[in-house]
């Protein structure tokens, strides 16, 4: 829940951020004179790729949440088990150990996207986000029935 709240107040923060540089913008193009018209130009380009990123890391957490819930109703999400430093932090020897079954698991059913989410989570575990981001994109695209991108 903590994390939900705080990845809202972060994107409320943003999109008033957009729309503070927006209104800006608006007012450069509104001076008319080439100068600031081509700057207020580039300071709109700005919030629109902002929100377009925004849009589309939200769309990825809500359908990675909405198969995680599938799963767990399914009764196939992955048990904790790795094991913790008194940090709190996971040892990376355990995270290592998952991920070496999970990746097995994986190339012995490349097709189940519910293989590629446990992957995604053993990868994360890993801290190894930009592998856990693919792997869920391709759990996703699975389970929608999408072309998956090699």
């Amino acid at each position: 829940m903590r994390a939900k709240i705080t990845y809202l107040v972060t994107a409320a923060v943003l999109v008033f951020y957009f729309l503070l540089v927006g209104s800006r913008g608006v007012m450069l193009i509104q001076d008319g004179r080439l100068l600031t018209v081509t700057f207020g130009v580039a300071v709109l380009i700005l919030p629109v790729i902002g929100l377009w990123f925004l849009w589309k890391n939200t769309a990825f957490v809500r359908r990675a949440n909405q198969l995680a819930a599938e799963l767990e109703a399914e009764g196939g999400l992955p048990a904790d088990e790795l094991k913790r430093l008194p940090s709190g932090r996971i040892d990376r020897d355990s995270a290592d150990e998952v991920f070496a079954r999970r990746k097995a698991e994986t190339e012995a059913s490349p097709g189940d996207w519910r293989c590629w989410f446990r992957l995604a989570v053993a990868y994360h575990d890993a801290r190894d986000t930009p592998r856990a981001r693919k792997a869920m994109q391709r759990a996703i695209a699975l389970h929608d029935g999408k072309p998956v991108r090699a």
